[in-house]
């Protein structure tokens, strides 16, 4: 008969299981022909790891053709500590896995690290152009028009890139796509360690959903049932929905979940009591869902 404290081993063994293994869906960053450069555009120094963590971590950790770029928009010198915070961004990608050659940090004064202003999308576009044009960016991973945290900084930056992306040349070899980090609800935010353990049993459920479906169709074409009567359409179709797997996801393991930890760690002087709480409570310390932005070139 199982005793109380079999029970609770038991449970805490497979909570740590669970946590163990970092898991991702879709890894489109990397999936591409002819390059693999990959932008991540953030605000301040510390939102690579209170935000981006789970990603930077899986990408500089998957193979050596895959690059993955930094820029940075500001030095954070709202409180001027603008250097002492530059030291620490350099700290932290160093942790992070992101090289002296990959990164960039800016300090213009029309983007300046303020609460209460929206930053110029044709002030980012011009400061982000020559850099993405150099190391022929494919890809540009940045905030939604949420922000996460609600920082107007935060929620310029779409803005930004879509500007860029709208004047790209033509001429260039290929037109960078933007991907948005999602914001999720309040009560979503702040799960701690259920976020991880919630993202893989959602991963894993809708794979099986979508994969059963997949099969049902099959079984029906081969017997000969017809699943559209649609003018010009085959007698036949695959699941119509595009599954939740399929969007990029980046579940971090407790090895990166710490490594990320020690990232935070090198911005010392952000340390407040309120940061504590954030990396031991937040989903973006685990979990990074990524949705594509179209833009239309102008």
């Amino acid at each position: 008969m199982l005793t109380p404290l079999s029970i609770l081993v038991l449970i805490v063994s497979l909570l740590f299981t669970a946590l163990y293994h970092p898991q991702q869906s879709n890894n489109v960053f990397t999936k591409q022909k002819y390059s693999r450069n990959v932008l991540l555009l953030t605000a301040h120094p510390d939102d690579e790891c209170l935000f981006f963590a789970p990603t930077i971590l899986a990408l500089t950790g998957s193979d050596d053709r895959n690059k993955l770029y930094s820029f940075t928009l500001s030095n954070g010198d709202a409180e001027g500590l603008g250097e002492t915070r530059k030291r620490e961004l350099e700290g932290s990608l160093d942790v992070l896995g992101v090289g002296p050659e990959h990164r960039r940090l800016v300090n213009h004064p029309q983007l300046r690290d303020n609460m209460t202003v929206y930053w110029s999308s044709d002030v980012i576009a011009d400061l982000i152009r020559p850099y993405v044009v150099e190391h022929n960016i494919t890809t540009i991973l940045t905030f939604d028009h949420e922000g996460i945290s609600s920082h107007p900084n935060h929620k310029s930056i779409p803005d930004g890139v879509k500007r860029l992306i709208q004047t790209y040349s033509l001429d260039a070899p290929s037109t960078p796509r933007l991907y948005s980090l999602i914001t999720v609800p309040l009560l979503t935010k702040y799960n701690g360690v259920l976020s991880p353990i919630l993202a893989k049993i959602d991963l894993l459920c809708n794979r099986g959903v979508y994969y059963l479906e997949l099969a049902f169709v099959r079984v029906l074409q081969m017997l000969g049932v017809p699943l559209t009567s649609e003018p010009g359409k085959s007698n036949y179709a695959a699941p119509a929905t595009t599954p939740h797997f399929i969007m990029p996801v980046f579940v971090s393991g407790i090895k990166d979940y710490w490594r990320a930890i020690s990232a935070m760690r090198e911005h010392r002087s952000q340390l407040l009591w309120f940061r504590y709480l954030y990396v031991l409570f937040s989903r973006y310390m685990w979990v990074n869902e990524w949705v594509e932005i179209k833009v239309v070139h102008s």
